[in-house]
């Protein structure tokens, strides 16, 4: 048996970067789309990349969340997210609990990714935004 059959597929999860209210303002949602709750659930986000003027690696803090439960169908902010950093590989790890089994997953927004342009309507949530699967 590989390591990878070990570890279970997660389906449902997603996380969305949202422009807030039409401003220049941004926020990071985690999405629970799946038929089961999820208990003990920890967020970590960090930047990293090249300073392109500089041409050296530029790494941000590591940022930790955590939520106790989140409900089938439900949405919760993580972190409101700054324009500085979206020159960079933003990547978030998250964790949780479904019926004694840990799950995890990493999300990961591509440098220069995040444009209004590329933005979706998404209708969960009534406003513009990236949803990473």
């Amino acid at each position: 048996m590989k390591a990878s059959d070990l570890i279970p597929k997660i389906e449902g999860v997603y996380l969305a970067l949202l422009l807030e209210n039409n401003c220049p303002e941004y926020a990071v949602y985690l999405i629970n789309e799946r038929t089961d709750i999820m208990e003990g659930i920890i967020v970590t986000s960090v930047g990293f990349g090249e300073d392109i003027s500089a041409e050296k690696p530029m790494k941000t803090a590591m940022l930790r969340h955590s939520l106790e439960i989140l409900l089938p169908g439900e949405f919760a902010r993580i972190e409101m997210i700054v324009p500085e950093v979206f020159g960079l590989y933003n990547e978030y790890w998250v964790s949780f609990w479904i019926d004694d089994v840990l799950y995890d997953k990493k999300f990961l927004f591509l440098p220069n990714s995040v444009k209004v342009s590329a933005m979706k309507e998404l209708p969960k949530f009534n406003k513009k935004g990236i949803l990473l699967t």
